[in-house]
């Protein structure tokens, strides 16, 4: 251990939160809130009291006076799953790591946990009791955890050995919009299917367990395995998070945006700005003999990008919102090439947002633009992508002009996605496109080409080229 302080170095300015729920701990609290004190990272620690009647709350109730956690004391007994979401909605660290309030895990074990998120490799980290050393014990438990994994793996396509471990090492801003609603140890389960149901970059490290048995203080029973089933269904079938469903299921048409991206090639420029980068699907295409400067308004799509792509001479990547005014650093670039694609229908001043476009371009700068087309087709798939508007033809074209353009192209693209949004957006009213739908037009991309030299007189967007006078 005598290398310790040099591998603790990369912490130092990391604060983790630490939180504990607890029920009827009196004794083993001290002894884990003694050890999780002792972890080396600076931390802030949560613990939650589960309506214990044992005498925890009295010795929780000292704790607090000492300062050497802050305390939570729920009314009463309402389950793991709530004493976490109130610890939850508590913490200010960077990562957050849940704990429990037996001697069952190890707390000097934190660095292994969150070692890979600190290095920007990670967005949520299981601690796997299978992987590490473990005590040997509960044959049925160990079935149990094999059911539940294998069912978890097979809804959400992943490869997990320990779904149910308490050690969950993850960024606090995973728990962004994540709506956790089980109140008992259903919370393991639907924690996880949403965090792949969120494709976030999820590891396994091994971890030490002592495992206890019921004589020693053990709570979860036969009874959880099938609560465990139930949110792991519920969530993949019905309890969908319907805006983040539907941008993912809109990444399943990856092939359309291969095709986009060659439909704007020839357009490009030397130095070409990238409105509204998202996660980097048309970034990708864009790298080469020029120079990008992809951004977004979102800290957190910024800090993606930042983990997936590398900078460099050929490659800028900042935090911008195209509403606001462009900073003199976009100014001073000479861009030569915006491109905006599914960008100005998010924005609520959308001709202000054109306005700042057009001071950004270089004279006879080139703006590319992509917008849904045909205000009448305006439904609840619009509403969960977060769309405030659609475009008809003859308006877009106005706006471009009154923001000092001179539009060179303008046609409608994507006929079979505009009739698939009309059956199921306004005749049947769903709030996402089905993935069977989405997965048939991700194999029929290639009618674009066909409907490059057609011209068809309808389509789900419209595609735009304008030059700054």
């Amino acid at each position: 251990m005598s290398n310790q302080p040099a591998y603790l170095e990369k912490f130092k300015d990391i604060k983790l939160s630490v939180v504990m729920p607890v029920y009827n701990e009196i004794a083993t609290i001290e002894e884990i809130l003694r050890r999780v004190r002792a972890a080396p990272i600076p931390k802030e620690i949560i613990i939650v009291d589960d309506g214990s009647t044992d005498g925890t709350r009295e010795i929780l109730r000292e704790v607090a006076a000492r300062g050497e956690a802050r305390v939570i004391l729920m009314r009463e007994n309402r389950g793991k799953g709530s004493a976490l979401r109130a610890g939850l909605q508590r913490v200010t660290g960077d990562i957050i790591i849940i704990q429990d309030a037996d001697l069952e895990y190890y707390p000097d074990e934190y660095p292994e946990m969150i070692e890979l998120i600190v290095e920007g490799k990670a967005d949520v980290v299981y601690g796997s009791r299978f992987l590490g050393r473990h005590r040997a014990y509960l044959f049925w438990h160990y079935v149990g955890n094999l059911v539940v994994n294998f069912l978890a793996n097979l809804l959400y396509n992943t490869t997990l050995t320990d779904l149910e471990t308490c050690y969950k090492a993850f960024r606090r801003d995973v728990l962004d919009g994540m709506r956790l609603r089980s109140q008992s140890f259903g919370f393991e389960p639907e924690f996880t299917a949403r965090v792949f149901q969120r494709n976030l970059r999820v590891y396994e490290v091994p971890i030490s367990y002592a495992g206890r048995t019921y004589e020693e203080g053990k709570k979860i029973t036969w009874k959880d395995g099938f609560i465990a089933i139930y949110w792991l269904l519920w969530c993949k079938f019905f309890g969908l998070d319907i805006n983040r469903e539907m941008l993912a299921r809109m990444g399943m048409v990856y092939r359309y945006s291969q095709w986009m991206a060659k439909r704007i090639q020839p357009f490009l420029g030397e130095k070409v700005l990238e409105i509204g980068a998202g996660v980097g699907n048309i970034t990708r295409h864009l790298l080469g003999p020029r120079k990008v400067i992809a951004t977004d308004k979102s800290p957190k799509v910024i800090a993606q990008l930042k983990r997936d792509f590398v900078e460099g001479p050929r490659l800028q990547i900042f935090q911008y919102d195209v509403s606001d005014s462009p900073p003199q650093a976009l100014l001073d670039e000479g861009i030569d090439t915006v491109v905006c694609l599914n960008v100005l229908e998010h924005v609520p001043d959308d001709a202000a947002a054109l306005k700042n476009i057009h001071a950004i371009l270089a004279k006879g700068g080139k703006l590319l633009l992509v917008a849904p087309a045909f205000s009448s087709l305006y439904c609840s798939l619009d509403r969960n992508l977060g769309h405030h508007r659609r475009y008809d033809r003859a308006r877009l074209l106005k706006m471009l002009k009154t923001a000092g353009f001179h539009i060179t192209h303008c046609r409608y693209l994507n006929a079979l996605g505009a009739l698939g949004w009309l059956v199921n957006g306004k005749a049947l009213g769903r709030g996402v496109m089905p993935k069977k739908q989405m997965r048939l037009f991700n194999k029929l991309v290639w009618l674009m080409n066909l409907e490059q030299c057609l011209g068809p007189p309808f389509g789900l967007s419209l595609i735009a080229a304008a030059e700054k006078l």
